[in-house]
């Protein structure tokens, strides 16, 4: 039986001190593969630092939605050299986040509030049009990853939050020429068909093992063989029963059995097909 854990944060100094022991007991838990997640450049060239340190650990190389005001959008040069590594097997994660609004636009909270309203004093205008300035960085950076992914032939790691028409909005323009699995997929049923729709795929995590996580579980159930993976997004996310510590890669195998469990098969059957899947999707091989 394989693994693969399709989405893991090991460059995150939640794992300096035990790196090495948190590798070793994936391994024991049969997780044989780990795709090291940037959200930055550091980050991502953190993350490739560590395919050459351990060799079941490839890595993806992205800027996160919520870290594109930070990195500016002049970072394509030197993402595109990293993602040269024979280890980079993806791009990502990159995508559009709503949901964490930055400091200067949450009071009020914009989203919440009439835009006419708004409209009524000059700073609320102010921040309205700071709202869409920030709106629009994110998904001139989502492009610009998407179209490097084209370039390279590479896939896309897919972050989405509070966002899933704009989202799905610029995916639309790259059908047929790249595919996205969108990460710690919490969404319906009927928004994992849409997405299977277009060619993308879903992944889950420890969520799944959360009491309070049914759609995620009717949506893991209701997935085709060969559109989903599994993942931990460790160190967040932690599945019962660590729910609350520190994930890592070795949950993956606790994901995986809540998957087995809805979907009515052997958790072996649930390694294979995740397991071909990431092999279809990420480039192992390159």
């Amino acid at each position: 039986m394989e693994l693969i854990d399709t989405h893991a944060h090991l460059d995150y100094p939640d794992f300096e001190p035990d790196l090495d022991g948190v590798v070793s007991r994936a391994c024991e838990a049969g997780v044989t593969r780990i795709i090291s997640i940037g959200t930055g450049l550091e980050s991502s060239r953190l993350a490739v630092a560590l395919t050459e340190r351990f060799p079941n650990v490839y890595a993806a190389i992205g800027i996160h939605p919520t870290n594109v005001t930070e990195e500016g959008l002049d970072f394509l040069p030197a993402l595109r050299e990293l993602a040269l590594h024979p280890k980079v097997v993806a791009i990502g994660e990159t995508g559009i986040d709503y949901h964490h609004l930055p400091e200067e636009l949450q009071a009020p909270k914009i989203a919440a509030v009439d835009s006419a309203l708004l409209a009524q004093s000059s700073g609320d205008q102010e921040r309205l049009i700071a709202e869409g300035a920030w709106k629009a960085a994110q998904a001139d950076a989502f492009r610009m990853q998407l179209d490097l992914a084209v370039e390279l032939g590479l896939n896309v790691v897919i972050h989405q939050r509070s966002s899933w028409v704009d989202t799905l909005d610029v995916l639309r323009d790259y059908t047929g020429k790249v595919r996205g699995v969108f990460h710690c997929f919490g969404g319906t049923p009927e928004e994992a068909a849409e997405l299977a729709a277009l060619g993308h795929l879903v992944s889950f995590t420890g969520i799944i093992t959360f009491k309070n996580a049914e759609q995620v579980r009717e949506s893991a159930a209701g997935v085709s063989a060969d559109g989903y993976m599994v993942e931990t997004d460790c160190p967040y996310l932690a599945p019962v029963p660590h729910r609350g510590k520190r994930a890592e890669p070795a949950h993956t195998r606790l994901v995986a059995e809540t998957v087995a469990l809805v979907r009515g098969i052997t958790l072996e059957q649930v390694a294979a097909e995740t397991t071909r899947t990431a092999e279809g999707f990420f480039r192992f091989n390159r």
